[in-house]
């Protein structure tokens, strides 16, 4: 699939440091990486500071089990910058994606690779943003702005169930 530029209003100055602690043959190109977190940023001139940490299983497993208490490497943790408002910082926060999780999950779901990737990245940003799933209410607001954003950048709704790959 070919796709499209996602266009979106100018915003301030966006920074994503990535930071690839697994197998970099499992990773998405740079530019796709930072290009899927900036779609899901606000469009209003503001900066955005986010750093991506792209993990192998054992340190998911470690990080999941450390913040959530559950002993599995799970795709993408979000973990939002806690500062005092008078610090004025554009820190966003931290996304941490465990690579060999969500290159398992594209093939089990019968998703394309990058539609995947580019899910888990927009989701992981949402929650900087601080969208969350827990209530339904919620649920439902973050998955129709996710299918928003990733239908934007030219694949398909990520919460449609799609044909096995098989």
């Amino acid at each position: 699939m070919t796709e499209p530029p996602f266009s979106r209003p100018p915003a301030g100055e966006i920074c994503i440091d990535i930071d690839v602690a697994c197998d970099a043959g499992l990773v998405p190109a740079e530019e796709n990486l930072r290009r899927w977190i900036s779609a899901a940023l606000p469009s209003k001139p503001r900066d955005f500071e986010v750093s991506l940490r792209l993990v192998d299983e054992d340190e998911g497993r470690t990080l999941n089990s450390t913040y959530r208490h559950k002993d599995y490497a799970t795709n993408v943790l979000s973990f939002p910058a806690d500062l005092p408002d008078e610090l004025a910082l554009p820190l966003l926060g931290d996304i941490v994606v465990c690579a060999p999780v969500v290159e398992r999950e594209a093939g089990e779901q019968g998703k394309a690779r990058d539609a995947h990737w580019a899910h888990m990245l927009v989701h992981g940003t949402l929650h900087l943003l601080g969208y969350d799933h827990i209530e339904e209410d919620e649920a439902l607001e973050m998955e129709a702005l996710e299918t928003t954003i990733i239908t934007g950048l030219g694949f398909d709704p990520p919460y449609e169930t799609q044909a096995s790959l098989c």
